[in-house]
């Protein structure tokens, strides 16, 4: 079966949980967080979303996210033992990737509790699952070694975005990154900042 990842159309229409994107007149519906339907913009404008295809016995779903980093993290809560789509959902409706990943690395499971649906033992169990598969708090997180933040849109975000896709952990990631970039210059090409740092990150 071919798998969706993403979705360039036009944003036809949204609701409380979702939006339905028209691509070329066929309109796909869209589970999305509150955070994502937010970052989407007016109806009638066009849209790119990253996607996640749900496959059940009974029904096929696509969830989407406005950023890859956001479909990054949905992957990681929902392989977590009692959580399911809707709670990842509700996660990432409650905190920004980067302020999960704090929550995360230093333990705060408060913060992840904030989300609707979370309790106190399952923001737990987040924290001890992922935790390890994560790596060290990002900039600004205090008392935790800084990973270098980067900006998202950018090649360098692109290509922390693909380290990590290649089962890199994010401060290892992003330190390739930043060595890269530093090396190569402002006007480095996507393919030479993900060669480079792929690179450093193996050393």
């Amino acid at each position: 079966m071919a798998m969706i990842a993403k979705l360039k159309g036009r944003l036809d229409s949204t609701g409380i949980d979702h939006a339905i994107i028209d691509v070329g007149g066929v309109g796909y519906l869209v589970g999305a967080s509150s955070r994502t339907l937010a970052a989407l913009g007016p109806v009638g404008e066009a849209v790119t979303i990253h996607t996640e295809m749900l496959v059940a016995e009974d029904s096929i779903r696509l969830v989407g996210f406005a950023r890859a980093e956001e479909r990054d993290w949905y992957r990681l809560l929902t392989h977590v033992q009692g959580v399911g789509s809707r709670v990842a959902l509700a996660i990432l409706s409650a905190l920004e990737p980067l302020e999960l990943h704090r929550a995360v690395a230093m333990g705060d499971k408060a913060m992840i509790a904030r989300a609707n649906g979370v309790g106190p033992k399952l923001a737990q169990r987040i924290v001890n699952e992922l935790k390890d598969k994560i790596g060290a708090a990002p900039a600004g997180a205090p008392g935790m070694p800084g990973v270098v933040a980067l900006p998202t849109g950018s090649f360098a975000a692109d290509a922390l975005s693909a380290l990590q896709n290649l089962g890199f952990k994010p401060a290892e990631a992003s330190g390739a990154v930043a060595a890269a970039e530093e090396e190569l210059g402002e006007g480095a090409s996507l393919d030479a900042l993900v060669r480079l740092a792929l690179r450093k990150a193996a050393k």
